[in-house]
């Protein structure tokens, strides 16, 4: 009996495991990062959209495809400024801390953020523009930017998911994205691989089964095992 107790702890506590690791994961997958401008910056949205000097929170809503979603909050998270239309772009020197790229503007006039990096990762968001304004910001930087045709302020993210993305040069013509972003190279996961964001519960949970299957078993011997030796004794009473 107390063999059977000690399993049921186990899988009681493997349980508990199943729901917190879970937990972890999203915490990671969302790359969750509060950000402080000194100075007022400029987000895609409906022609210039501009983000007073403040606290802000940005979030990844969706990274499971070569469209990223990102959201900024409020400091509380209570307030959703923007949605807007990433894709992954890759760095050679990966930092510890977040990393922000502009596009340096005239002076007096707030810089466009360009791309955001999470601490420790080698790909970023690189930021899409609506085209109208990719194409102003692409000639005042001289150099292309990354655009879309859809309006991302009012877009479904549905939508932006599957949004046709392209880059403009200054003189408004399409360029090749690679000028812009490296393009994610392409990895082949094994069939028997689980994908990132499956749960980690039914793996705990068959070792628990397996567990108590496991110490139902060794009850079992040790029951016979003790009625096999009663019955000796008894014998040679």
């Amino acid at each position: 009996m107390k063999l059977v107790k000690t399993f049921s702890i186990a899988f009681c506590i493997l349980a508990a495991c199943a729901f917190l690791v879970p937990t972890a994961v999203a915490d990671e997958w969302n790359n969750k990062t509060i950000v402080t401008f000194s100075e007022p910056v400029e987000v895609p949205g409906v022609g210039a959209q501009i983000l007073p000097a403040g606290t802000y929170i940005f979030k990844l809503m969706d990274s499971t495809s070569n469209r990223n979603i990102v959201q900024i909050f409020s400091a509380d998270g209570l307030h959703l400024y923007t949605t807007i239309l990433a894709i992954p772009n890759y760095r050679l020197r990966v930092t510890g801390k977040t990393v922000m790229t502009f596009r340096e503007r005239g002076e007096g006039q707030p810089e466009a953020i360009r791309a955001w990096f999470y601490p420790g990762a080698n790909w970023g968001q690189e930021f899409v523009y609506p085209k109208s304004r990719a194409i102003v910001l692409a000639a005042i930087v001289k150099e292309p930017v990354l655009a879309t045709p859809i309006d991302i302020a009012t877009a479904p993210v549905e939508e932006l998911k599957t949004a046709p993305v392209e880059a403009v040069a200054p003189t408004g013509e399409t360029v090749d994205m690679a000028t812009v972003v490296e393009p994610p190279p392409v990895v082949e996961q094994p069939a028997a691989e689980l994908p990132h964001t499956a749960s980690y519960m039914p793996l705990f949970g068959l070792i628990g089964l397996l567990s108590l299957g496991t110490g139902f078993a060794l009850w079992v011997s040790a029951k016979k095992s003790m009625n096999q030796r009663a019955r000796l004794y008894n014998r040679a009473s």
